[in-house]
């Protein structure tokens, strides 16, 4: 384990609760910190730096409650923490496929590495999974009790079935050995921070739309999916993580605002003012053609519905690429 930063805490003893993030520099894991930090937490950020970016993070550093660790949850960890968000696997399939044996270790050897962290210290543990859970549905929208439609060796299964082996590891943690767990199924969210380069609907086609080049939409464009401002992911994350020990999960996390890919490119187009045009390119291999949550459960159980609407997210994302965009000659620099 190599500690990148460690601040000094002083004093004996320490009236903060101390959160160990794992995927902490990621999209997603680095606004989590931001949240963490805002309400009073110490943050120990936890990150291999295989797609998560020190610029996500950059901000933190020197914090007096931030900690930043370069670490592989393949590998035991010994950390001092009350509370786990485990967010540590690449999430888009150009990252996960890039590797996919280390991807299925990561969501395999890394959850039973953290469940024993977990146990030993008697910390909540919750576990970021995902609506690729459910594969390519044969019901929508999708909720908690629905099995899934998942096919165990095509080039999406070391992250599908990665996760799913993750959930039973942590259910079976539960019932042995009483770990204190929380489970999220995370629908698409998008937001500041995303990488440009990391093969997603939403980034692909702001980046697209923004450099006046064709459109890409894989197959007709008919497929659907819903999709989650990152403030409101972050929000029902934490909400999630403070419901009392009895409630585990699995709980959907995401907009039930289900658009197709087509509509979603037109929309894109609209508010980058781009004129650009949809080139139809073939559809990828178990690419799921819908994907939409119920999110019955979070709102009864956690009190959560988002509110941020596509228009408004949206818009904050492309202002985002549009800086990044202008500071660097090129997307890959900029997002690197």
């Amino acid at each position: 384990m190599t500690h990148v930063f460690t601040p000094h805490i002083s004093g004996t003893s320490r009236q903060y609760r101390r959160v160990l993030v794992t995927g902490g520099a990621g999209f997603l894991g680095s606004h989590l910190c931001d949240r963490l930090i805002d309400q009073g937490d110490h943050v120990v950020c936890l990150d291999n730096f295989s797609t998560g970016r020190r610029c996500n993070i950059e901000h933190l550093i020197g914090h007096p409650r931030f900690s930043l660790v370069c670490h592989d949850v393949v590998d035991p960890l010994a950390v001092d923490v009350d509370q786990i968000y485990n967010l540590a696997c690449p999430a888009s399939p150009t990252a996960y496929s890039a590797d996919p044996v280390h991807t299925t270790k990561t969501s395999v050897l890394g959850a039973l590495n953290l469940l024993k962290l977990a146990t030993d210290r008697n910390a909540r543990i919750l576990q970021a999974s995902t609506s690729e859970i459910y594969g390519d549905p044969q019901v929508s929208p999708q909720h908690e009790a629905y099995w899934g439609h998942v096919d165990p060796t095509g080039p999406r299964a070391c992250y599908d079935e990665g996760k799913r082996c993750a959930e039973s590891l942590f259910f079976d943690h539960a019932r042995r050995f009483g770990t204190r767990i929380k489970i999220a199924r995370i629908f698409n969210t998008y937001g500041p921070r995303m990488r440009g380069d990391d093969g997603r609907v939403t980034s692909n086609l702001i980046i697209e739309a923004l450099r006046g080049t064709e459109l890409t939409v894989y197959g007709d464009g008919s497929q659907t999916r819903s999709f989650c401002y990152v403030d409101e992911t972050v929000d029902a994350l934490m909400r999630l993580m403070a419901t009392p020990d009895g409630i585990e999960g699995p709980v959907n996390i995401g907009n039930p605002d289900e658009r197709t890919i087509g509509d979603f490119a037109t929309i894109v187009r609209r508010l980058t003012g781009s004129d650009s045009r949809i080139a139809y390119r073939p559809l990828p291999v178990d690419d799921p053609r819908r994907r939409c949550p119920d999110i019955s459960e979070a709102a009864r159980l956690l009190g959560w519905i988002p509110t941020i609407s596509l228009d408004e997210g949206l818009s904050r994302t492309i202002d985002y690429f549009r800086a990044e965009l202008v500071r660097e000659p090129t997307v890959r620099e900029a997002v690197a």
